[in-house]
């Protein structure tokens, strides 16, 4: 008997060890983890540079409530602000990416208290895409186009619309006086691992600044070196300037937290942006704690300094280049933007059993197999490993997927 809400499907092993790309269950049985906690071990289990960041820090100082101030939440600020984002713009500290989207929702609605309607009315609509996921609080749940994770959870929040991603043209009839802000993930992780094209960003960037919208960009999945440059939008677009950015996942390396951004681009003439959430406006207990920023600190540390997107961006090359010299019959493409991979399956020619989602199946035939990699969708097999895992784990690693595709070949 569990006394766990069963709310997840879970995979029948128990992992109770890990290190580096590895990870081990209760039976001594060892995996190569290309699914990072859902990209969130950024790198790997247990790194000694984060180990010892937590260690000293939780020797100091675990927690102190926002009420004073916290000098390890203000360097991650800054480093995130000056050596990543590279926007003048101020942060809020969360403990996950839902949280962190709700925050950017309520930064629209404050966005269009301060920037009505011609009627004087409030402009409060946020529009999202087909297939994106913003999280499972009731803000996340209303943001996400995907009817799934909606069910039972009615009646629904007004002002979310979802549209076609990387339809530009949809878009563009889409927006109403109503409309405030326009939220995307430049790579969608959980819907099928779909990437914004260049020129839709530069589009929907556009569009904004047309109709006074904010643009908001959800990197949760994406952000702080996953997709290649820090700052997922940037490796496709170099040149966007958002208004708002959501964070969590990697930027812990396994410690919670989370985080938004919102520029300091002038409004009205004087105000900046990142004013309007004022005292009173947002909160939070736990985020940006001692401890939580002094992990974050040390992960994204070490990911400047030994280099690590030269390593994600090699990787992903080999990963592209070995997949589709497969020429495999079940892979239908390779998708994604450095270490955030999707491999197509062609479902039609799997053999699945009845009642079983295609890509489901084939996970839990590479956690056999010993390989941890989760699906995203019903067609679509997700790589996340370690931003600093080595040529030879990755090698290793698709010679486990191209040898469980070979199995799940359906015979004529």
């Amino acid at each position: 008997m569990s006394y766990i809400l069963p709310t997840y499907g879970r995979f029948p092993v128990t992992l109770v060890h890990g290190e580096g790309t590895r990870v081990w269950d209760d039976q001594g049985k060892a995996y190569l983890d290309f699914c990072s906690g859902i990209a969130v071990c950024a790198l790997g289990h247990s790194p000694q540079p984060l180990v010892d960041a937590i260690r000293k820090q939780a020797a100091t100082l675990i927690h102190c409530c926002n009420l004073y101030h916290i000098p390890q939440q203000e360097e991650l600020a800054r480093t995130i602000v000056e050596d990543h984002v590279r926007i003048p713009g101020k942060v809020f500290f969360s403990n996950s990416g839902a949280e962190s989207n709700d925050g950017l929702i309520k930064s629209a609605r404050k966005f269009g208290h301060a920037r009505p309607q011609p009627d004087g009315s409030p402009k409060y609509e946020v529009l999202s895409f087909n297939q994106s996921f913003h999280g499972r609080t009731l803000g996340g749940i209303n943001a996400t186009g995907q009817q799934k994770v909606k069910e039972g959870f009615d009646p629904l929040l007004p002002g979310f619309r979802h549209l076609p991603f990387n339809d530009l043209n949809a878009l563009t009839a889409a927006i109403r006086p109503e409309t405030v802000a326009i939220l995307l993930e430049p790579v969608q992780g959980e819907g099928g691992v779909n990437v914004a094209t260049p020129e839709f960003l530069l589009g929907v960037q556009a569009l904004c600044e047309k109709h006074d919208l904010l643009l908001l960009l959800d990197e949760v999945q994406a952000g702080f070196g996953r997709c290649g440059d820090p700052m997922a939008w940037r490796e496709i677009v170099p040149g966007l300037e958002p208004d708002g950015i959501s964070w969590a996942k990697g930027m812990g390396g396994g410690f919670p937290i989370g985080a938004f951004w919102l520029s300091d681009r002038l409004i009205d003439g004087e105000k900046p942006l990142s004013s309007l959430m004022g005292p009173g406006s947002h909160g939070t207990t736990y985020g940006g704690s001692p401890l939580a920023c002094a992990a974050s600190l040390a992960v994204l540390r070490e990911i400047a300094d030994r280099k690590l997107i030269d390593n994600v961006r090699a990787r992903a090359a080999q990963i592209s280049e070995v997949v589709v010299s497969w020429q495999h019959p079940l892979v239908t493409e390779v998708r994604g933007l450095g270490l955030l991979i999707g491999i197509g399956l062609d479902v039609e020619k799997m053999t699945v059993p009845e009642g079983k989602l295609p890509a489901i199946h084939l996970s839990a035939k590479l956690l056999e197999n010993g390989l941890l990699a989760p699906p995203a969708g019903p067609a679509t097999l997700r790589l996340l490993p370690p931003l600093n895992v080595s040529e030879s784990e990755v090698s290793e690693a698709l010679e486990i997927v191209r040898t469980t595709l070979d199995t799940l070949i359906s015979q004529p």
